[in-house]
């Protein structure tokens, strides 16, 4: 459908919606609802028991006829409360900001965590039903254009199922302007039709050592998240229960609505689109068909990964409601440090201490790898921090054949206690040092 088209269709959804409202007024402090009698779809109006003539267009009197009001209480309040007020966010809010509202709310006022509150739970339906509309970019772009009352009348259908008296009445005139393949109502239902979700996400993280990172590991995960309900096998209900039909919508799964030209049809709010409706839920999970549980899995991890990598396990979530596929599994690694290698990528560094004689004379020393040690060849005269390059002995690459390096670095060990005989040694270097200096420095003198 073009966006003009669509625009077009939502004004005129909310100007008829609007025009079709009944008047409500207050009756003293309680919430009432007052209709004349002046409206009626028969051919006869009563005024306190006394008949008088009177002339009908369309079913509205018109003159000659004084009607009393008739008044109706009921425990709904007159108006439907802001989505955006339940949530408390702001109308410019973004989806993450919405997001986070409603996992702050719903973890405040889960009926799990306030078991036997009915306020609480009420509260929490009320918020599950304005994130459903503000997450869905659709949803909240036709709640903004018609407002909380008449989007909840119309994602309400408004009406009873087939027979009602919403069924049938006027054609819809605009079918042919939106085009062919249902029109305006197939605009409508896409806007309120139910939406397989699945399961929840789930994100956990695991230890490993850095020797599991490198050559891959196998871990069992063990996790909280919601599963099917064993009590009643998922179905919400207890064993042999028997489902009645739908009285809202009389086993349709669906419910019409005419308002002026509209005719709109939507999913059944009392039986969900199934048609059907039970009277006792299933005590363990409260009708929800799932319930909080322990869940583990095996969790294979490729030789290579690195400390913060995610990997992802679809379908290994949590558990959906309606049956469709779980959520996904996302496990954050966490990778020890080693008290010997040091990596960076692919590549792994290493110290290896050598002895002064050892740096001066050179030598060898052994030198721990990935796979296993090695001895190394020292060069006479290294000096301290200086490395070299094993090449290939690093760590294998992700997806690929190749490895990284291994960088050696050079440490000279100074010592501190020297027998009497080391001391003597030492100081006979010393003085021959000394004594090239010195002997460096008369050349130097005499050849300026």
């Amino acid at each position: 459908m073009r966006p003009s088209a669509a625009r077009r269709a939502l004004l005129l959804a909310r100007r008829s919606l609007q025009s079709s409202q009944s008047p409500i007024h207050p009756l003293g402090n309680e919430s009432s609802r007052v209709f004349s009698s002046g409206i009626c779809s028969s051919s006869r109006g009563f005024v306190d028991g006394n008949r008088s003539k009177v002339q009908w267009s369309n079913g509205i009197a018109k003159e000659g006829f004084c009607f009393s009001k008739r008044s109706f209480h009921g425990s709904r309040p007159l108006s439907a409360r802001d989505y955006y007020d339940v949530l408390g966010v702001n109308k410019n809010a973004s989806p993450a900001e919405i997001k986070k509202a409603y996992y702050e709310l719903a973890k405040k006022l889960h009926p799990d965590t306030n078991k036997g509150d009915a306020d609480a739970e009420r509260k929490f339906q009320e918020v599950q039903r304005a994130y459903e509309t503000l997450k869905d970019e659709q949803k909240r772009s036709f709640y903004d254009q018609v407002g909380a009352d008449q989007y909840e009348k119309a994602a309400s259908g408004g009406g009873a199922g087939p027979g009602g008296p919403f069924e049938g009445g006027f054609s819809n005139p605009f079918e042919d302007f939106f085009g062919g393949g249902g029109g305006m109502n197939d605009f409508f239902k896409n806007i309120f039709r139910d939406r397989e979700f699945g399961g929840q996400d789930v994100k956990v993280s695991v230890e490993i050592s850095f020797m599991e990172a490198v050559q891959g590991c196998t871990k069992t995960v063990n996790f909280q998240t919601y599963v099917p309900c064993e009590s009643c096998g998922g179905t919400g209900v207890p064993p042999g229960t028997k489902p009645e039909t739908c009285r809202a919508c009389r086993g349709a799964g669906s419910i019409f609505i005419q308002t002026g030209p509209f005719r709109m049809q939507s999913t059944c709010s009392q039986c969900g689109g199934s048609g059907k409706t039970v009277k006792d839920f299933c005590k363990s999970c409260r009708g929800r068909k799932v319930v909080q549980g322990l869940k583990s899995i095996k969790l294979d991890v490729m030789p290579g990964m690195d400390d913060n990598d995610t990997l992802k396990i679809p379908r290994c979530g949590g558990a959906d409601p309606e049956g469709n596929q779980p959520g996904d599994l996302y496990v954050t690694l966490k990778v020890r440090e080693d008290p010997v290698f040091r990596r960076d990528k692919a590549d792994i560094h290493v110290d290896a201490v050598l002895s002064i004689t050892q740096a001066i004379l050179g030598g060898t020393v052994q030198v721990p790898t990935l796979s296993g040690d090695v001895v190394l060849k020292v060069k006479p005269g290294t000096q301290p921090g200086q490395k070299v390059v094993l090449r290939g002995k690093g760590i294998k690459t992700r997806n690929s054949s190749i490895y990284g390096d291994q960088y050696v670095h050079f440490n000279v060990h100074i010592p501190v206690n020297l027998t009497q005989r080391q001391r003597m040694l030492i100081e006979e270097f010393a003085k021959e040092e000394q004594a090239d200096s010195d002997k460096g420095a008369t050349a130097a003198g005499a050849s300026g």
